[in-house]
């Protein structure tokens, strides 16, 4: 073959490409999809999951479901699971750091997935028992060092977004405690609620009515002002720890093989579903802003977080008592 017919034939088959990748697209989804959510039922990942999965089976006109497979198998599944969008996962800031937690996974976190887009953000709250002897952020602190790992903190899964929030206050306050991961939310609460551990990280969506009720103590929460829910909760800046910034954040992923134009269709309709007012109201219902974003844009903020969270939590699982 000459080099003219050979260019030719080249050119025709990135054109046949494209236009098949289009046409996907377009038909996108002509099946069930799946919605795989990396932590237990009852999260706060799982409830907006569902909230999400609800608008888009309406957009889609087809049947969206939410998945619960907590733990790496459930990201997992999603890295080396379909690759025509049939399945996404909707999980949270945590998932930029599980490479420097696990190092045997069978996967990148990074690489091997496909960021579609930021879904929403919520305030972290620091709460502790409610009978604790401690009843402000800074008595907490000073007991933390006045004995070093006489006081044990909890959360959700090393690595999870609680958890960060967690190393992130251990970090800034330099304060020596016992960590004790749990499998989810609801059993890091009800840890706390025992007094089996002395202080943890939650979300008003899954700790909000133990908070408004009594069983669980808040001290403080993350963000500008206070919770409209909570507010007779401090801001950690008004509690006197204003280097406390944390943006606890949820996103969508696909795996790394989806056609880019799939991705893309999947953001679009995404970002339509939540600019709805009913999806707005049952966010913030559970304490949570809706914010979409490109898949750029979250990739980009994917990476950063693995960067700046990858080398905390390293150090952390380095220097905490286990």
């Amino acid at each position: 073959m000459d080099r003219r017919h050979f260019m030719i034939g080249s050119g025709l088959a990135a054109t046949a490409a494209l236009m098949g990748s289009g046409a996907i697209a377009q038909t996108y989804p002509n099946q069930l999809v799946r919605i795989i959510v990396p932590f237990s039922g009852g999260s706060l990942t799982d409830i907006l999951a569902r909230s999400v999965a609800e608008k888009l089976a309406a957009k889609w006109k087809q049947q969206v479901i939410v998945e619960n497979r907590p733990g790496i198998a459930g990201v997992s599944s999603v890295a080396k699971g379909p690759t025509d969008g049939s399945q996404i996962m909707l999980t949270s800031n945590g998932h930029s750091v599980i490479g420097v937690v696990n190092k045997n996974l069978n996967f990148d976190p990074i690489k091997d997935f496909a960021a579609i887009s930021r879904v929403g953000s919520t305030p972290s709250i620091l709460i502790v028992p409610p009978d604790a002897p401690f009843k402000t952020l800074a008595e907490l602190i000073a007991a933390a060092k006045a004995k070093p790992d006489s006081l044990s903190y909890s959360s959700a899964g090393v690595g999870s977004s609680t958890g960060i929030a967690a190393e992130l206050f251990r970090h800034l306050t330099q304060t020596k405690m016992v960590l004790i991961p749990h499998r989810g939310l609801p059993e890091s609460q009800i840890s706390i609620m025992r007094g089996d551990t002395s202080v943890a990280f939650t979300f008003f969506g899954v700790g909000g009515d133990l908070i408004q009720s009594g069983k669980l103590r808040a001290l403080a929460v993350t963000g500008k002002s206070r919770m409209a829910q909570l507010p007779d909760v401090p801001t950690f800046a008004e509690a006197g720890l204003p280097e406390f910034t944390y943006d606890s954040w949820f996103g969508m992923l696909a795996a790394a093989a989806v056609p880019k134009p799939i991705v893309s269709q999947i953001a679009r309709d995404l970002a339509e579903a939540l600019s709805d007012p009913a999806l707005i109201k049952q966010f913030a219902a559970q304490g949570a802003d809706i914010a979409s974003s490109t898949p750029e844009a979250f990739e980009a903020e994917l990476r950063g977080d693995a960067e700046r969270y990858g080398k905390l939590i390293a150090m952390s699982t380095d220097g905490a008592t286990k």
